[in-house]
């Protein structure tokens, strides 16, 4: 191979990235965001289950330029010199030049391909330029490359699903966090004949998180002739008159 680039490098840098893939093109989360180095193509979440036998690099998006974990790409060639941003605790590169007109010349480093400022002691700002740096100095690209037979996306990958139901996918679903039935559900229907249930002995509503809290007790059934009742019993009695004399 000596002063090619390899097929995988080549689709890394060519391939569109962060497009629709125009074979689940209606299904949600169909952005091409991965790089299958094994077919050279990039490849949308949907098809992972096609090619989940091949290595794998997923492409990550940074201030509107590709980027790859340095991690992973470190598996497949030498990154030195490379300098590398942070983004989400992860260290990232770039993979194409980042052109940038130098204005003058200070003190520190400079990209030897796109004359951008770097931080000591890198010299290339992206994988693209170390690539170039090494096919113009040395002519022989295979030094820097490694053996890499396997590699996956990440355990936290969003995978949707192949019948295109990916909402729930990976997803924690809305959880109820308080436990107890509605006051109005414990009506059984709308005749007042039917017995009600009295299900809370203790209700407390937390005004800043809008949750209801409830203490359960034992039900208690009460039937309409015990309430209406309990209503005569909380009436006055009728005055009696005191004796003449």
């Amino acid at each position: 191979m000596g002063n090619r680039k390899p097929a995988w490098l080549e689709a890394l840098y060519i391939q569109k990235f962060f497009t629709a893939c125009s074979t689940h093109e209606n299904l949600k989360k169909n952005e091409k965001n991965i790089c299958c180095l094994d077919c050279c193509i990039s490849i949308c979440p949907h098809c992972v289950h096609v090619h989940r036998f091949h290595r794998l690099l997923q492409v990550r998006r940074y201030v509107y330029h590709d980027v790859v974990r340095l991690e992973d790409l470190e598996r497949l060639i030498d990154c030195s010199n490379v300098q590398a941003y942070t983004i989400n605790s992860a260290k990232v590169v770039f993979i194409k030049k980042r052109p940038q007109n130098r204005q003058f010349k200070g003190s520190g480093n400079y990209c030897t391909s796109c004359d951008r400022s770097l931080q000591e002691p890198f010299i290339h700002c992206s994988l693209g330029c170390k690539v170039d740096f090494v096919l113009n100095h040395y002519r022989d690209l295979t030094p820097f490359l490694r053996v890499c037979n396997s590699l996956q996306l990440g355990p936290d990958f969003f995978i949707p699903n192949d019948n295109g139901e990916d909402d729930m996918t990976n997803e924690t679903p809305h959880s109820t966090i308080v436990d107890f039935e509605d006051p109005m559900s414990s009506y059984s229907g709308s005749s007042g004949s039917e017995n009600t249930s009295m299900m809370c002995t203790e209700f407390v509503r937390k005004k800043r998180s809008g949750l209801y809290t409830c203490g359960r007790s034992n039900k208690v059934q009460y039937s309409e002739e015990d309430m209406a009742s309990s209503m005569i019993s909380r009436r006055k009695g009728i005055p009696q008159r005191s004796p003449m004399c």
